[in-house]
């Protein structure tokens, strides 16, 4: 059987893609110079939380996810982040290829939380790597790719807050069951808010605010009274 090996030398922001991406780039090497005609390669992308430190402002954030600082000898365990599949295309010996990982901001999702959570430094990430290779001098052979195939790869913040505010300028996202949109709309609605962070706003200041009037407003801009 043919050895393979992975490492992934860096990662970026998609800036033409629809949605929120992350494209790293994989090295894929075939020892012995073996020829391999193709690879469909399964990549399954964890985070491990437990291999980098957290400033205090990271761990009050992170609470949600491992809970007080004091139990995350315990609760600090792997997060799932992607799992994505790729064709490498036909190479002899080694080939240098991108693995297109596609993203969300949803916030119920424990890797956004987890990610958003942080302010600096890098994401420890392991790779883990299956799949089926198709190799052969001469011929033609199927191979299956060993579970145990794996790269470590740390990626920087940067590289997820560039994706961010690239698709969510200035913005959170949330995702809401539609009764409770509806719920909200009617709120906005019954109070004239101008926008949605006018009603998010009101609701966390516990009062309701006054309802619009323009007759009001008009009267209190002419300084005249009701007859």
């Amino acid at each position: 059987m043919t050895a393979f090996s992975f490492a992934c030398t860096g990662v970026r922001a998609d800036q033409y893609a629809a949605g929120p991406t992350l494209v790293f780039r994989l090295r894929v090497t075939a020892a012995d110079n073996a020829r391999v005609h193709a690879l469909a390669l399964r990549c399954q992308i964890r985070i491990e939380p437990a291999r980098r430190g957290y400033e205090p402002a990271e761990a009050d954030g992170l609470a949600d996810l491992f809970g007080e600082r004091s139990r995350w000898g315990s609760t600090l365990q792997p997060v799932q982040f992607a799992q994505v599949s790729v064709m490498v295309p036909s190479f002899t010996g080694e080939i240098e290829t991108d693995l297109v990982v596609p993203c969300t901001y949803d916030m119920d999702i424990a890797a956004t939380r987890y990610l958003t959570a942080l302010t600096d430094g890098e994401v420890p990430l392991l790779m883990l790597f299956s799949g089926t290779a198709f190799t052969g001098t001469g011929g033609f052979q199927v191979e299956p790719v060993p579970w145990d195939r794996e790269a470590a790869f740390r990626m920087p913040v940067t590289a997820w807050r560039q994706m961010v505010e690239q698709h969510f300028p200035g913005c959170g996202w949330i995702r809401l069951p539609r009764d409770t949109m509806d719920a909200l709309l009617a709120y906005r609605s019954r109070h004239a808010l101008p926008s949605w962070e006018a009603t998010v706003a009101a609701l966390l200041e516990g009062a309701d605010p006054p309802v619009h009037d323009p007759l009001r407003a008009l009267t209190a801009t002419t300084g005249r009274t009701d007859p």
